[in-house]
């Protein structure tokens, strides 16, 4: 994968540092908002395991979804980078689980089972409405979606100041499945 047009690398670092700038407490509670419409289209999600990413700089918390989802018996898990320009894989994550920060400081479980999520919860440095996201730049959800069989449920999760007009896709950029925000759930164009 080439290394990103300076176009995106511009907007991923402007759309960032918005969401910094958000309040803790807008932070929560446009999280809450998103985790009530996700429960909302998805009461029970397709397939047994759901995949999310912890938040990091501000991202949408949404883990009262997952622990809801739970609840009902599914499987929750996070990415996991094995190796650099590869795939994600992914291990299996409750709340007692001990995470340690991977090689970019994201808490990831340090142990467990590898498993395949059937639902992909994936975040959203920017968005466009024809569903695709710009991510951290480093393609890995990009790489992942292409790669898994079959190809998981891809929920794209992020707040509405995110929202571009296009964030010029690129060959490739995989599309979105679903776009998450604190203003509802909603598919892509």
């Amino acid at each position: 994968m080439s290394s990103p047009p300076l176009h995106r690398d511009h907007l991923r670092k402007a759309m960032i540092a918005a969401r910094k700038q958000l309040p803790a407490s807008t932070v929560s509670a446009w999280s809450a908002a998103i985790v009530r419409h996700l429960l909302k289209v998805l009461p029970q999600p397709p397939g047994r395991c759901i995949a999310f990413c912890w938040p990091i700089h501000h991202e949408p918390d949404v883990r009262a979804a997952l622990a809801a989802w739970q609840q009902q018996g599914s499987l929750a898990a996070l990415p996991v980078v094995t190796a650099p320009a590869q795939p994600l894989a992914f291990r299996a994550w409750t709340p007692d689980t001990r995470l340690e920060p991977d090689r970019y400081g994201i808490p990831t479980p340090a142990e467990g089972s590898w498993v395949q999520p059937d639902v992909l919860l994936l975040p959203l440095n920017a968005f466009d409405a024809a569903g695709y996201r710009l991510g951290y730049g480093g393609g890995f959800f990009d790489r992942t979606l292409a790669s898994l069989d079959p190809r998981p449920l891809a929920i794209g999760v992020g707040f509405e100041l995110n929202r571009v007009d296009s964030i010029q896709p690129e060959t490739h950029d995989q599309p979105l499945d679903w776009i998450a925000t604190e203003a509802g759930c909603f598919r892509p164009c």
